[in-house]
């Protein structure tokens, strides 16, 4: 009898690899969930017997999927998949009964080695060469992209995380190809009055070029400052503030786009855009810089601090041709 196996990730490009991973010799019956209610929905219904469960989702996150899974007792393995790799994050989830956890991008032999570890499945002589796949799962480039930036913001996040000693509390990564007239309207996180000091850094690949914005919100710089252990609190501690949480933040989320994409970016010299202004007086002052562009949008922010920062990645239009054949090919879909 096929064992009920739920994969529960918003991102449609995390589910079909999530299930094209799993053992091939493996008699198992797949449901998918695309938040953490319809989730909970699937184990009720005993459909989710081994759970594969991401952690940031719309609605109901991994985190609420956990306790309430522990709070009414049902029936369910989980291993949580997700590309927050903090290690305050692995406590978290093993403290809320998760069984193991499971970076993104996920491989064959982490999972393999996981589910032989609990017994979950042994291993069999495998009875033909189908896959564990879905063709209904629908990838498109957005879709794809905001889960490679799901990826490279749990990097960067882990890397601040253990400079700082903190938890980086993150959110669902905000994707869209966009014309610098809605720039301002995509981040979301950024109210319009919010008094920002900006970096701005060029990056470029063979064929992907663009800009990585850090906006720092300001009420930010003095928590910040303290936690980076300087006591100076004048114009030359908020640059280097500035610029020293960009290049953590904005080189760890290019490397980690770059490994997903087999692809080597290199970097300019960070300039300091914009201080003490809102986004919008930004936005209207650089415009003529942007055109067309595909936009990753990360919020960050430190938990029981008051730190905030909005990384913006902005893409040329000239890189989409090479960003959707390296997503492709990742896929292994034409």
């Amino acid at each position: 009898m096929a064992l009920p196996v739920l994969i529960c990730d918003d991102s449609a490009m995390a589910r079909k690899q999530m299930a094209r991973t799993l053992p091939k010799d493996w008699d198992v019956e797949i449901t998918y969930a695309t938040n953490g209610a319809e989730g909970l929905e699937a184990i009720r219904a005993g459909k989710g017997e081994v759970v594969f469960l991401d952690l940031n989702m719309p609605v109901m996150d991994g985190y609420e999927v956990l306790q309430t899974i522990q709070q009414q007792d049902l029936p369910a393995l989980v291993i949580v998949v997700s590309g927050d790799i903090q290690i305050k994050a692995h406590e978290r989830v093993k403290a809320l009964g998760a069984l193991d956890f499971i970076q993104k991008p996920v491989s064959a032999e982490a999972i393999v080695g996981i589910l032989q570890e609990y017994g979950i499945w042994v291993t069999a002589e495998p009875e033909g060469e189908d896959e564990q796949d879905n063709p209904l799962i629908k990838v498109d480039l957005r879709d794809a992209c905001q889960e490679i930036a799901n990826v490279a913001m749990g990097r960067a996040a882990d890397l601040l995380a253990k400079l700082l000693d903190v938890f980086v509390v993150l959110p669902i990564p905000n994707v869209n190809v966009l014309e610098v007239s809605e720039l301002t309207m995509a981040l979301k996180a950024t109210e319009a009055s919010t008094k920002v000091t900006a970096l701005c850094q060029g990056f470029i690949s063979a064929g992907v070029a663009g800009e990585a914005l850090l906006l720092f919100h300001d009420s930010s710089f003095q928590d910040m400052a303290k936690l980076m252990k300087l006591n100076s609190d004048d114009d030359t501690t908020e640059v280097e503030v500035l610029i020293d949480t960009g290049n953590i933040l904005i080189g760890a989320f290019l490397n980690g786009i770059a490994e997903q994409l087999d692809m080597h970016f290199s970097q300019s010299h960070p300039v300091v855009l914009g201080r003490h202004c809102t986004v919008n007086d930004l936005i209207h002052e650089n415009a003529e810089k942007w055109h067309r562009t595909l936009a990753m949008e990360i919020n960050y922010r430190i938990e029981d601090h008051n730190i905030e920062c909005d990384l913006l990645l902005l893409f040329t239009e000239d890189s989409l041709p090479t960003l959707t054949y390296k997503l492709g090919y990742m896929l292994d879909t034409d």
